[in-house]
């Protein structure tokens, strides 16, 4: 017996349900026209007479069954509606406009049914193109069904009254804590004081010129903030495209067990409670929900698939990017500028940010103009290769180390973590940091006072 095939998804009643809401009350149209498009009604008679009533509404012209049917006359098209008994039936009926948003959700969720089997079945039938790549495919997928998402219904615009009454329950909920993190608490306290700890949505730079130490506080945050937030449970990912996996795990150990960074290379660990230690750190490190990917030629798309799949799989609470001037941009023009290719790369870090509700840091080159001043210490300007950055991220740090110019300096080892741009706190002119090299580790200098 021949399996019957599905029926291909469809609300017509609802189509007609619509018309007749729209021929009963006009002013429905001006919401309706920003929801749907003609090609969301599957029956083509609907289809022709929504469309007409759309373009009498953007003309200015009133809706009703005689404007609408004179415009299908006028373009020859009333036959293939039906005629006038057709939408004389629908007119005659007694639709509840108090159920409009109901036969909208219907049409438009039948419409984005058929658009994804339509979209599915093209991939499907792409995927048996021997000259496709298969990068290429998935990569492809992943985008469309993306696309196909956005589709989903939009929100509404929310009144100041929602939005107060929003802001009045966090700012109660805020009101009774006893720490001063409204975000993801960072590890560091002083760091914590002026951003109120990284939040969902932020995209976080980190500047630095070469051998600053920019990578290691970069890991510094994310071992701190994995053990700092959930009981020890968040999720972060780190992205390294300049060093490997194991290359960041050994800074990471070299840290947490007190034991040079070149000995836990080389192997020269040394006594007995050296290896107790190192041990200790790997299995302490090892309890954390850190990933890592380490391939050295990451693009936007792959680093965002990679990301909202770890978000499914396991959660997803922080990013880490090392660095951001290495990632491909995914840009197919290849007369593009690096500064246009860095814009891009900046605006995407940002969106994923927002779409993924997660603080995304990215570590950034500085341009060479620091060496050739005086004053070395970074400003905005020194952002490389594109003004962008400074435009796209919520807070902008640099890292500044005095003893790298000035071999002679009193401030033998200090670090000072430059706070120059935070649009949910305060800046500072450099938070100061011990910056232990050798152990790749970064410690806050309390007893100094703040500015």
């Amino acid at each position: 017996m021949q399996q019957q095939m599905p029926s291909i998804p469809a609300n017509t009643e609802a189509e007609i349900a619509l018309i007749g809401c729209i021929l009963m009350d006009e002013n429905l149209m001006i919401e309706l026209s920003d929801l749907l498009i003609p090609d969301d009604f599957y029956d083509a008679k609907n289809r022709l007479i929504y469309r007409t009533m759309l373009n009498l509404s953007k003309e200015g012209k009133n809706i009703d069954i005689t404007t609408v049917v004179s415009a299908l006359e006028a373009n020859h098209l009333l036959d293939q509606c039906g005629g006038i008994e057709y939408l004389s039936s629908i007119a005659d009926r007694s639709y509840s406009t108090l159920n409009f948003e109901t036969y909208c959700d219907l049409v438009s969720e039948a419409s984005m049914k058929r658009a994804t089997i339509q979209k599915l079945t093209k991939l499907a039938q792409d995927g048996y193109d021997s000259k496709v790549e298969a990068f290429d495919y998935v990569e492809l997928v992943e985008k469309e069904i993306f696309e196909l998402s956005k589709r989903r219904k939009v929100d509404s615009f929310k009144t100041i009254s929602e939005v107060s009454k929003t802001v009045l329950t966090n700012t109660e909920q805020n009101s009774t804590r006893t720490d001063e993190v409204v975000g993801l608490d960072t590890g560091f306290g002083s760091l914590n004081k002026y951003t109120q700890g990284f939040q969902g949505g932020q995209l976080i730079i980190l500047a630095a010129r070469p051998a600053m130490g920019k990578s290691a506080m970069a890991m510094n945050l994310a071992v701190r903030m994995a053990r700092a937030n959930k009981g020890g449970h968040a999720t972060v990912a780190i992205f390294s495209l300049e060093m490997s996996a194991e290359q960041l795990v050994e800074r990471m150990i070299a840290c947490d067990s007190n034991i040079r960074l070149n000995n836990i290379k080389n192997g020269r660990i040394g006594t007995k409670n050296d290896w107790t230690r190192f041990n200790t750190a790997c299995n302490n490190l090892g309890q954390l929900n850190l990933y890592f990917d380490d391939s050295s030629d990451s693009s936007i798309a792959s680093i965002r698939a990679k990301c909202r799949k770890l978000a499914s799989d396991a959660g997803l609470d922080f990013i880490v990017i090392d660095y951001l001037q290495l990632i491909d941009s995914d840009n197919g023009n290849s007369r593009a500028t690096q500064q246009e290719r860095v814009s891009k790369i900046s605006r995407s870090l940002k969106l994923m940010a927002r779409e993924l509700n997660v603080p995304v840091l990215a570590l950034s080159q500085l341009s060479r103009e620091v060496e050739k001043r005086d004053d070395k210490k970074p400003i905005m300007a020194d952002l490389r290769d594109s003004g962008s950055i400074e435009q796209d991220a919520d807070i902008v740090m640099f890292l500044y180390r005095e003893d790298y110019y000035n071999k002679n300096s009193t401030r033998k080892n200090e670090a000072d973590l430059i706070i120059s741009k935070n649009r949910s706190g305060s800046t500072h002119s450099g938070l100061p940091f011990m910056f232990t090299g050798e152990y790749s580790r970064f410690t806050e200098i309390t007893e100094k006072k703040e500015e």
